[in-house]
């Protein structure tokens, strides 16, 4: 299934909202919680780590992976937990609108 345009910097901030991960890490959490029906492609993953982080979302410091390689790992700031509740507000509202004209009874 693919993302709905605007999802992805949501779905990030809400995986490091557990915690500091690398990339690999985050497309694994996004992958597993969702029964693999949602697989983040590397590109854009990375294009919406780089863009949170010039927003100030999202900080990074180099690391060791669980299989002790350099990674880069991510974290979410207080600006990104803002952002994250806001975003989830929004697409809230969003969904339940949807559903709303997609449950009408028709005449």
């Amino acid at each position: 299934m693919e993302l709905l345009r605007g999802t992805l910097d949501l779905l990030v901030l809400k995986t490091l909202s557990w915690g500091p991960m690398h990339g690999y890490a985050v497309t694994r959490w996004i992958r597993s919680r969702t029964g693999g029906a949602l697989d983040v492609e590397d590109g854009a993953l990375y294009q919406a780590l780089y863009r949170m982080e010039r927003r100030g979302w999202v900080e990074s410091e180099w690391g060791r992976s669980e299989n002790n390689r350099r990674a880069k790992f991510y974290a979410l700031t207080p600006k990104g937990r803002r952002e994250l509740a806001r975003g989830t507000t929004d697409l809230r509202r969003y969904v339940d609108a949807m559903f709303d004209v997609l449950e009408a009874e028709t005449a």
